[in-house]
């Protein structure tokens, strides 16, 4: 997660950022830091193009669907624009409520760009199980083995553990050297390797193993490590074994701050102000494989299903992949969360699905699958709102993850569900 806090020394004039009311935006290394303000957006909820209609999919009330994405658009605190995409046995169905861009005043669609955040690392952890299955690669590889040059007091730590959150290596937010070097160059594009020594001098924070903790390096590490084996760019890599197996072709790793445009534009609140439009204010490269991807909410939602369904990797590497521990993903995701190998089970009131969350400046993200890769949602906003949010966005993150929840219920309904519920509606029962 990237949390972005005001500076209030001065920025000259030539600093090349965009103009801005009050001085350069500089990121916190404090994973709560909260981003207050007031969010106004006009809401519409419409279907997309070429799928169906709202009222066509059978489970969850869609008219509930439609109502709490307007007010989560219209409250204080939350998004400019909110998509949700739940795919079922027949088609999937879109709901969209906002904007693109509240300069363009244009409706948020499916196939607008956005940044994933920390759901890029599920691509990560994709690209390197397809090559333990392959025997390239091996959950037991260590740093030592595979990235020498890495510290000699990270050697021990294997892939298995990187990929699990148990590795014990510490997050490189909470390296000064590298916040103070991304804070004095934003748009830079400095390579993985280069990141990484940065905070060099940081030891282990557990022994490898022994604890669940959250860390944005242990992407890093991951997708070095395939590099190494294959001799190939982690780009490359992407695109051969998730981009095209998977059919996505809006997706892509970038190395600046640019967007493919039409994007779906991230702000953050900037009180007293205005909202700041945040969506190229760092470089992809400062998150790299933890969280630089972009893509669209249709490919999100076709990635989830390929990845969960272990289109990506055979059976028995996916068996290795679903030994959970308890773990949150950042931000939380609906129901209880347990931590897998770059994958996390969400245990809901109506059923249970695999997949990731993620936030970043201007952005958050939930993706899930049913693992036959059936029935699947993802629920993309233009804001960064978590379980670590307050005020006004704490509040919006609690409607949120009852949107996520009512999602999930919605791909997991069934037709007897669906009977039901019209049931309901009919004898004037409905809450």
């Amino acid at each position: 997660m990237i949390a972005m806090q005001r500076n209030r020394k001065t920025t000259p004039a030539s600093s090349g950022f965009l103009p801005r009311r009050r001085p350069i935006l500089l990121v916190s290394v404090v994973a709560t830091a909260t981003l207050m303000g007031t969010m106004t957006a006009q809401a519409s909820v419409t279907p997309t193009a070429g799928v169906k209609a709202a009222g066509d999919v059978a489970g969850v009330a869609p008219s509930a669907m439609k109502d709490k994405l307007r007010r989560l658009v219209r409250m204080p605190g939350g998004p400019t624009g909110a998509v949700v995409v739940v795919h079922r046995p027949g088609g999937r169905t879109v709901y969209r409520a906002g904007v693109r861009s509240l300069r363009s005043q244009q409706p948020v669609r499916a196939t607008d760009h956005m940044r994933l955040a920390s759901t890029a690392k599920a691509f990560s952890a994709a690209v390197a199980l397809s090559l333990v299955e392959q025997g390239k690669l091996s959950l037991d590889d260590t740093i030592a083995s595979r990235l020498p040059w890495l510290p000699a007091r990270w050697g021990n730590v294997t892939l298995g553990q990187a990929l699990h959150h148990t590795s014990g290596l510490p997050d490189f937010f909470t390296s000064q050297r590298y916040v103070d070097y991304l804070s004095r160059n934003l748009h830079a594009k400095p390579s993985p390797r280069f990141l990484l020594r940065l905070m060099s001098d940081k030891p282990l924070e557990f022994t490898p193993g022994s604890q669940y903790r959250y860390s944005n390096t242990d992407n890093f590490v991951v997708a070095l490590m395939a590099q190494t084996v294959t001799g190939t760019p982690y780009e490359r890599l992407l695109t051969g074994r998730v981009y095209r197996p998977l059919g996505l072709r809006s997706t892509s790793l970038p190395r600046g701050p640019k967007m493919p445009a039409p994007y779906l534009h991230g702000y953050q609140p900037d009180p007293p102000g205005p909202l700041e439009d945040v969506s190229t204010l760092v470089s992809a490269s400062f998150a790299w494989a933890s969280g630089g991807l972009v893509s669209t909410p249709v490919d999100l939602n076709r990635f989830i299903r390929g990845y969960a369904s272990a289109r990506l990797f055979d059976r028995d590497v996916q068996g290795q992949q679903l030994q959970f521990i308890p773990g949150k993903s950042e931000p939380v995701g609906p129901g209880v969360n347990s931590a897998g190998l770059g994958i996390f089970r969400y245990r809901t009131r109506c059923g249970t699905m695999y997949g990731h969350t993620g936030n970043t400046a201007g952005y958050t993200q939930f993706m899930a699958s049913t693992l036959n890769g059936r029935r699947s949602v993802t629920v993309s906003i233009s804001g960064q709102i978590t379980d670590k949010s307050t005020g006004d966005q704490g509040r919006a993150f609690t409607r949120l993850r009852h949107i996520e929840t009512q999602a999930v219920c919605q791909a997991l309904a069934t037709k007897r569900d669906h009977r039901l519920i019209t049931s309901i509606k009919e004898a004037g029962m409905d809450r």
